[in-house]
């Protein structure tokens, strides 16, 4: 729930609407077609990758995709890694497949992406995938970049032409976001930990998308009236309470935000799920 006077960008009600569709699909699938299967790789026991493979399972099955677990040791080694990918990768039974972060230190970003075929890659961080996004081109999008926008869209938010500001200019987040609202037709900026004057920046932004990890980094002082706001942060705050990279007092001025937690979240996992379907339904020719 949001206490100021915005309008609520509700992504846990939009993503049960769209994981509902994904299930309607597959319970429709034709007598005797086995049902999309999704391979969750995670190395090491860091405590919250652990809930987010649990929370991505969880999705799964709800939605009737079969998911795979494999756990590493976290002193597996690039090799004993690649060799797992690779079975993966080979396997006919297995569409989708997601290598949870973060990875233990030796085994870097430019290494990882080119580790699973770009048609299994339901994260969207492949080179391939990266350039059918910057190009408009169909393919599997980054999941959070996909969600942000089927929210935008959905609310109905206007992109054309709108003054866009990316706050954070990560792989995962940042870039394949600007991609996809270029190709929106929205006027974009992306800002980070090098840019001068931010606060005059973000003033002008119409759309103002946060990923830049520190809670309450944007506060009222930063943002137009009337200013769309997506927070892509969540952290946890001293009382336990889970706070995002935007102080809550911004809705008081924006006219649509997304709350923390319930908004982006839940987006990003629908669009894991949706990415392994159209990944499954390409391989099996269904439209």
């Amino acid at each position: 729930m949001l206490n100021g006077t915005a309008r609520c960008l509700d992504g846990k009600r939009l993503a049960g609407e769209w994981r509902a569709r994904i299930k309607a699909r597959i319970d429709g699938l034709a007598p005797g077609l086995r049902v999309p299967c999704l391979a969750v790789v995670q190395v090491g026991e860091d405590p919250a990758s652990q809930v987010y493979v649990r929370n991505k399972r969880r999705a799964c099955r709800e939605v009737g995709i079969h998911s795979i677990g494999i756990e590493l040791d976290a002193s597996t080694k690039l090799a004993d890694l690649t060799a797992h990918l690779q079975a993966l990768n080979d396997d006919p039974g297995v569409d989708g497949i997601l290598l949870q972060l973060p990875l233990p230190p030796g085994i870097d970003d430019v290494t990882r992406v080119g580790l699973i075929l770009p048609e299994k890659d339901v994260d969207g961080f492949h080179p391939l995938n990266v350039g059918r996004l910057v190009l408009g081109h169909p393919g599997l999008p980054a999941c959070t970049p996909a969600g942000i926008m089927a929210l935008l869209q959905h609310h109905q938010i206007a992109l054309a032409g709108k003054r866009a500001v990316v706050l954070g200019r990560s792989a995962i987040v940042g870039k394949p976001l600007a991609s996809l609202l270029l190709n929106a037709d929205a006027t974009v900026t992306v800002a980070h930990s090098r840019t001068s004057s931010l606060e005059s920046l973000t003033r002008e932004a119409e759309i103002l998308l946060v990923a830049v990890g520190r809670p309450g980094f944007v506060t009222p002082e930063m943002v137009r009236p009337g200013v769309v706001v997506v927070d892509v942060g969540i952290h946890r705050g001293a009382d336990g309470s889970l706070v995002g990279d935007v102080s809550p007092e911004v809705a008081d001025v924006a006219s649509w935000i997304t709350p923390v937690p319930g908004g982006v979240g839940p987006m990003t996992i629908a669009a894991l799920l949706e990415n392994t379907w159209q990944a499954f339904a390409a391989r099996f020719g269904i439209s």
